[in-house]
């Protein structure tokens, strides 16, 4: 049989994964946070006619004869770029400006007992049982119990507020206030699930009534409570990756960590050591980072992997008429 042939095999299937990559790329175009992707090639084995000769007295030397046997999928790679910012005004919605992901997690919420523990150097150590998950869609909303959760449900992690002794989440997801300007304000060690609540316990005993509340830059989301009072409510934790290329993703604008993502770095809290901080970008508050798909580059791509699929169809038509030519010189 004719090797073009298989050659030409190889170049439709992987020229029909590459329009999958692009038609999945163009329907997510309105997609929050989405990453779009690239299929690179690479050529496949080869097979020699004659190897190379290297030069004598008498003759210089010659090439190796070889024969190409088709192209496969070398890798599909996701492009981690930053998308445009699109105003929202909405108090909820926020956008990472620079890398880094949000962290969200499925099971339990965690309170002070059962929170997520952190290694020193930043990494996860424990997660109590819960499935971690990293996006860069920050179209969060609010549960019926004031939880932070994204639209498919998975809850916010952050670091619960603290001041001489005062913890701002109690064990029972109650926040306690602590003023926004306490000089003793810092982070609590681990992730909890972040709560913005109705109302805060005062230290003598009172509730207020949380008013209105804001997400700054570096994650610390405050409130004006009743009597104009500012208390802080907590910090959204961001972790950053080594090769964020690497992640899975599972659907839902979520990934997953993988073997070659290397561990996530979790953004320091308030208030920790100036020479060990870890930032991973701004959080902006009011926009939703929209999709990186650039549409022209889309359909650039999509016109030459259709031509480029029709031409490895021409060759297989081709080297059938060359078999029956074959089969025909003996009438």
């Amino acid at each position: 049989m004719i090797r073009g042939m298989y050659a030409g095999i190889s170049g439709m299937k992987s020229q029909q994964t590459k329009l999958d990559v692009i038609g999945n790329n163009l329907a997510n175009v309105g997609t929050t946070g989405f990453k779009s992707s690239r299929v690179v090639f690479k050529d496949m084995l080869y097979q020699n006619s004659s190897n190379a000769v290297g030069a004598s007295n008498n003759l210089g030397g010659s090439n190796a004869k070889q024969v190409g046997l088709g192209v496969s999928i070398g890798s599909i790679d996701r492009i981690m770029g930053q998308g445009m910012m699109q105003p929202t005004g909405r108090a909820l919605d926020v956008a990472m400006d620079g890398e880094g992901f949000f962290m969200v997690a499925k099971g339990p919420v965690a309170h002070q007992d059962d929170d997520i523990k952190l290694s020193a150097d930043g990494t996860i150590e424990d997660a109590g049982g819960r499935e971690i998950f990293y996006t860069r869609d920050g179209s969060l909303s609010l549960d019926s119990e004031g939880y932070l959760v994204t639209s498919s449900g998975e809850r916010v992690l952050g670091y619960s507020m603290e001041s001489n002794g005062t913890q701002g989440m109690d064990a029972d997801g109650k926040i306690n206030f602590i003023d926004s300007e306490d000089p003793d304000l810092e982070a609590a060690e681990d992730l909890k699930t972040l709560r913005i609540p109705d109302s805060v316990e005062m230290d003598d005993g009172s509730t207020r009534k949380v008013m209105s509340y804001s997400i700054g830059k570096d994650g610390l989301i405050t409130a004006v409570v009743e009597g104009g009072e500012v208390a802080v409510l907590g910090q959204l934790a961001t972790a950053s990756f080594k090769n964020p290329e690497g992640l899975e993703a599972v659907g839902n604008n979520m990934y997953l960590n993988s073997s070659n993502s290397g561990a996530p770095l979790v953004s320091s809290g308030f208030g920790a050591d100036p020479d060990q901080v870890r930032t991973n970008g701004e959080i902006v508050q009011g926009m939703l980072e929209m999709s990186n798909v650039d549409i022209a580059e889309q359909f650039t791509d999509l016109i030459v992997t259709s031509r480029a699929f029709q031409a490895s169809s021409k060759i297989i038509s081709t080297s059938d008429e060359i078999l029956q030519d074959v089969v025909n010189l003996k009438r």
